[in-house]
């Protein structure tokens, strides 16, 4: 059996209201925290809201802990609402907002810094996957977090996405994410063999009820990164199914 918990965190993006959250939340309480933990990252404003022993989680966080940052949000306050993970990286991130490796790395120190778990977002572009750079690419990037950290923390986890399969109805095989995943964790093992043996790495490209239980058999992939999906109370809830441990 694996020593990593299944975890399932729905991205609800720029999406989402009090009512949805409601019936999510009430969904997910029936669960079996043992075997599979599941997570909500709503937009900021509803990040407030009781929910009632289901964790939350923040969609981006500020590399500042205070200050004239107008639009920001800091780790602490994060945390002062009852946040427990940060999605860091993610491609539209990356992508609309000019997030560099760099920035990427200074978030998820800002996190840990905060007591919080980043999810942090790896993955290549359509084209860079054409050019044979995927192993490149997610290595580079990965290793552009690790290099800046202090020591390895034990409270990271890594989701593999991408790019070319979000939003877009693609979804890479189970063979293509598994193999991506398995050299994701060969590169933790350079740095630290317990940091490669029990960090989660999630898959996040296209996950639906039709295809998440045959990824999630895979060896190494151990949950999800849902996008669209996790609007939908029972997709999301069978997403979650298909990850029991």
């Amino acid at each position: 059996m694996s020593i990593r918990l299944p975890l399932v965190v729905g991205n609800w993006k720029l999406n989402g209201d009090r009512e949805l959250l409601t019936s999510m939340v009430a969904r997910l309480k029936q669960f079996d925290a043992d075997k599979v933990e599941t997570v909500i990252c709503p937009p900021y404003v509803y990040l407030n809201e009781d929910t009632d022993g289901v964790k939350k989680g923040a969609q981006s966080v500020s590399t500042q802990d205070a200050g004239a940052f107008t639009g920001e949000v800091a780790g602490r306050m994060l945390r002062d609402v009852g946040c427990h993970y940060v999605i860091v990286g993610h491609s539209e991130r990356r992508e609309l907002f000019g997030e560099s490796d760099e920035v990427v790395a200074a978030k998820v120190k800002a996190t840990l810094d905060a007591g919080l778990i980043p999810i942090i977002c790896v993955g290549e572009t359509d084209e860079e996957r054409e050019n044979n750079q995927t192993t490149e690419r997610v290595t580079q990037q990965v290793k552009a977090v690790l290099d800046e950290l202090p020591s390895y923390s034990d409270s990271l986890v890594f989701a593999y996405e991408p790019v070319w399969a979000i939003g877009t109805g693609k979804t890479a095989s189970c063979e293509q994410a598994e193999e991506v995943h398995a050299m994701i964790r060969q590169v933790l093992a350079g740095y630290n063999q317990e940091l490669a043996e029990t960090t989660r790495i999630l898959y996040g490209g296209s996950v639906k009820p039709e295809n998440s239980k045959e990824l999630f058999a895979s060896d190494n992939i151990d949950g999800g990164l849902i996008g669209g999906a996790s609007l939908d109370v029972e997709s999301f809830a069978t997403i979650c199914e298909n990850a029991v441990a």
